[in-house]
């Protein structure tokens, strides 16, 4: 008996999975405020130099004071990192006129102004990280996903290895430590350690969580549950632009994300094991114990008398191979699980490149920042939506390749659209945020059905890794606006389509049982990766 049998014996879908499933979307609301955190807290408001008061001369305007003191950009405006070695008066008489003798444009010399029409505080004002020092800014995000990235690989093995449920509430306890005591950072350093050690609890929070609701779920729900647990990242997304909208500070921001993870913490002690987890481990008992509670609470009295740890059908549920501990290069160490784990990983790496890409650039648009993030977040639902509808349809791996290319092709067509057509650069950019995010869904549910039980948190911590590294690296990418401004976009573009593209390399998962051990996969020819059709 394969263990979607022993969850039929249970009800596959009963109320004990939706209580516990509505649980495990508790971690999913919050994660996306953190992860998205960087658009707001780290946002740079328009600034320009400090200027020193001139002596003997206080009847100046403001505007008269930034034409002796500020030169000027090509578009006209004033230079936000410029500043005349000495005053130009001038200038004030002829606006056009050349330099004085000497005198020369240079760095600021006294710090910046900053506007807080928009943001009290963000970390670029805290501690002047603009002009030469942008790209520090932009570094927190870097080291931020750099603590996903680890978070990845050591909740991904740490999870297969103690149990789903303990390295949860690891996870969670390390957000709320960490992301809390960031908020009180009396150093740029500081911060960005304890935002890095932050990001090492979110990814356990994230890839546990998704997996836990995964192995509780027959395969007739599965879609639903991937999707609606896609449901509650987005309203987190949503959720984000309205706390920041009303907490400009910072410090105050960064507490008010990170409280609600105690609320996660809070459900932890009604969260169950996963009774697919343990029987893997042949902890019958105790596996039991679990799928005896969901048939009780699913109406199914007669579970613990017709199926008992003592016969051999529950202790055989799961073929299991000798009792042994997996490590990560099991998922190379076989051809088939070789070629998943490979192709997989280019998938990922695509999809989280390009949704970041997307995500952490909320500027250069007809809408304010929190309007973007907004309706960023909101084009999720429909594009989630939609992906419940076709996933079964046309199946995994049709969505992952083709909602990957039309996001790079959506991407492309934004650069070519000119600046003064705002709103139409906004529709296609929130266009390619929903086939991006359509993506992100499919690849989630996707991955954890290619992998077996003994590694499934192994192969998702994985692919995350991956995921994160590339989510690290796209903050950086959007530096080179300051080379070539198409540059960035076109690195983005060309990624998502060639990584839609290996998607047709996996094979189809849709509507197949979940494979239990190593030789499920190898010995499975329906799981073995396909050419592209």
């Amino acid at each position: 008996m394969k263990f979607e049998e022993l969850l039929a014996e249970v009800d596959g879908f009963g109320k004990y999975q939706m209580l516990v499933f509505l649980m495990l979307c508790i971690p999913r609301l919050i994660i996306p405020m953190h992860f998205l955190l960087h658009n707001f807290i780290s946002a740079i408001p328009p600034h320009h130099c400090a200027i020193p008061a001139f002596p003997g001369i206080s009847n100046l305007s403001q505007e008269e004071v930034f034409r002796v003191s500020l030169p000027r950009e090509p578009d006209g405006t004033w230079s936000s990192c410029k500043m005349f070695s000495r005053p130009q008066l001038h200038l004030l008489i002829n606006s056009s006129g050349e330099l004085d003798n000497g005198s020369s444009i240079q760095n600021c010399q006294h710090g910046w102004v900053y506007d807080s029409g928009q943001y009290a505080s963000t970390t670029a004002t805290e501690w002047d990280l603009v002009c030469e020092k942008k790209g520090l800014n932009q570094a927190i995000a870097t080291f931020f996903f750099m603590g996903v990235t680890l978070g990845s690989v050591f909740f991904g093995y740490t999870s297969d290895r103690f149990g789903r449920r303990t390295m949860l509430l690891v996870s969670s306890f390390i957000t709320v430590f960490f992301g809390g005591m960031s908020a009180f950072s009396v150093s740029y350093w500081m911060f960005v350690i304890l935002r890095t050690i932050s990001g090492v609890g979110l990814t356990g929070m994230s890839i546990i969580s998704l997996i836990l609701a995964v192995e509780w779920t027959d395969i007739k729900h599965r879609t639903f549950c991937g999707t609606i647990s896609g449901m509650a990242w987005s309203l987190g997304y949503m959720l984000l632009a309205l706390v920041a909208y009303l907490i400009r500070t910072w410090q105050w921001l960064v507490l008010a994300v990170t409280c609600p993870c105690l609320l996660s913490i809070a459900v932890w002690w009604w969260l169950p094991e996963s009774a697919r987890w343990l029987l893997t481990k042949k902890e019958v008992e105790t596996a039991h114990g679990y799928l005896s509670k969901c048939a009780k609470v699913n109406g199914k009295k007669d579970f613990p008398s017709k199926i008992t740890p003592e016969v051999s059908i529950l202790r055989n549920s799961v073929t299991i191979e000798e009792s042994r501990t997996y490590f990560y290069w099991h998922l190379v160490k076989t051809p088939k699980l070789r070629r998943i784990t490979m192709f997989s990983t280019i998938v990922w790496f695509g999809v989280s490149f390009t949704y970041y890409g997307i995500s952490l650039n909320i500027g250069g648009f007809s809408l304010d920042p929190y309007l973007t993030q907004l309706t960023f977040g909101a084009i999720e639902i429909p594009a989630k939506l939609g992906v419940y509808l076709v996933l079964d349809h046309i199946g995994r791996r049709h969505c992952q390749g083709w909602s990957l290319i039309a996001t790079g092709s959506l991407i492309a067509l934004n650069t070519i659209i000119p600046a003064e057509h705002g709103h139409v650069r906004s529709a296609v950019a929130i266009l390619g945020k929903g086939f991006s995010e359509a993506a992100f869904t499919t690849v989630f549910l996707y991955t954890a059905e290619l992998y077996p039980t003994v590694l499934r948190q192994s192969g998702v911590g994985c692919c995350s890794f991956v995921a994160r590294s590339a989510s690290s690296i796209a903050p950086l990418v959007m530096l080179l606006d300051d080379k070539w401004k198409y540059l960035p976009p076109m690195i983005f573009s060309v990624v998502a389509m060639l990584s839609g593209s290996v998607a047709f390399l996996l094979s189809e998962t849709t509507n197949i049982q979940l494979p239990e051990t190593i030789q499920d996969v190898e010995g499975d020819s329906s799981l073995q990766p396909c050419m592209f059709l």
